[in-house]
């Protein structure tokens, strides 16, 4: 493509810079959703029928039946195993796919995704701290990795100075100053550790589903009053990307917006990350593959990215399980090495 002066241009990845529409939504969102909420419910499906034990789908739908005539064994495996590990998943999918779009929205920043603002370095930096002094993962690892992402939140919003709608620079480059700090802390920290904790450390740091149990499932409950209120504020998302003065005119409190964003974004990244540990990609590839489709309408992206980023991370989850001959891989794995060549071929596609 090429400029009135003739030089070559590119366009960019995905439209984030283009203006949403303020229009009411058409029946595209209900069509988009039906078709996601069937790939969603074949993903599960999937994630349940496969592992190291496989389970027929059959069984599946005998054992949620309350058939007594099941083996209690896959029973077991099905309520206790697969079911909390699934759950984890999908909800670390969605979270951090919708925390990506969110980001990338207000930072406007192509390459803006959960981790830019430094709270996946800081929530390493507690879990790791938790490891090293011994500490169960649940409540210990977890509650040491929560409070690390909030401190290094705050931090990052103190340097921002406060002023979240007219300084995205500044808060983009605090948070990237931060990681910088926090991936120097990091490495210190394992350098200083010995024997398991090297490996317990190493897994969490490159993303790992196993620790998932029904008994500190609850957490992720509280990540649902935040997918909520993303979704209310997706339309005035759309109109502050229309312009600030605009915004201001049709009555939209920018600053609060944008704050009420941000925060809750980073509480519902802090809350997945300390249970699931760094997963790449996911937040970076989903918008962006969803945008190039379905446009910029945040009311249409945001439904798509909790159920395309949920799908996503369960299906990543059962190829962990299922690659290696003995064991399982850390889920991060698969999600670079599937998301790095997809989103070089988006950028290679945006550019033709």
């Amino acid at each position: 493509m090429r400029n009135k002066t003739g030089n070559q241009t590119t366009r960019p990845i995905s439209p984030i810079t283009s203006i949403p529409s303020i229009a009411p939504i058409t029946r595209k969102l209900p069509v988009v959703c039906s078709i996601l909420t069937v790939v969603f419910i074949l993903s599960i499906l999937i994630a349940l029928a496969n592992g190291p034990s496989s389970i027929s789908i059959g069984e599946i739908f005998a054992i949620v039946s309350g058939d007594e005539a099941t083996s209690s064994t896959a029973a077991t495996i099905l309520w206790k195993i697969r079911l909390p590990r699934i759950i984890l998943a999908a909800v670390v999918g969605a979270t951090l796919s919708l925390g990506g779009m969110v980001f990338q929205a207000l930072l406007r920043n192509p390459l803006a995704e959960p981790y830019i603002l430094g709270i996946s370095g800081g929530s390493a930096i507690g879990a790791i701290s938790g490891i090293m002094m011994g500490l169960s993962f649940f409540p210990g690892v977890t509650f040491f990795s929560f409070l690390g992402s909030m401190l290094t939140l705050g931090a990052v919003l103190v340097l921002a100075g406060g002023r979240l709608s007219t300084r995205k620079d500044s808060l983009l480059l605090g948070g990237v100053m931060m990681n910088a700090f926090c991936g120097a802390c990091i490495m210190f920290l394992i350098s200083m550790s010995q024997g398991p904790q090297v490996q317990e450390i190493i897994y969490w740091l490159m993303g790992d589903l196993s620790m998932a149990s029904s008994s500190n499932l609850f957490l992720l409950l509280l990540c649902f009053p935040c997918f909520v209120v993303i979704l209310i504020l997706a339309r005035p998302l759309n109109i502050i990307l229309t312009g600030r003065d605009s915004a201001i005119a049709m009555g939209v409190n920018v600053r609060l917006i944008s704050a009420v964003l941000l925060i809750t974004t980073s509480i519902m990244v802090s809350l997945v990350v300390c249970q699931s540990g760094l997963i790449g990609f996911v937040g970076l590839l989903i918008p962006h593959l969803f945008r190039m489709f379905l446009g910029s309408d945040h009311r249409l992206l945001a439904p798509s990215c909790i159920l395309g980023g949920g799908s996503f991370l369960v299906l990543c989850d059962v190829l962990a399980r299922a690659l290696p001959e003995h064991g399982e891989m850390p889920v991060g794995v698969i999600t670079a090495l599937i998301g790095a060549p997809l989103f070089i071929f988006l950028l290679w596609r945006s550019r033709q």
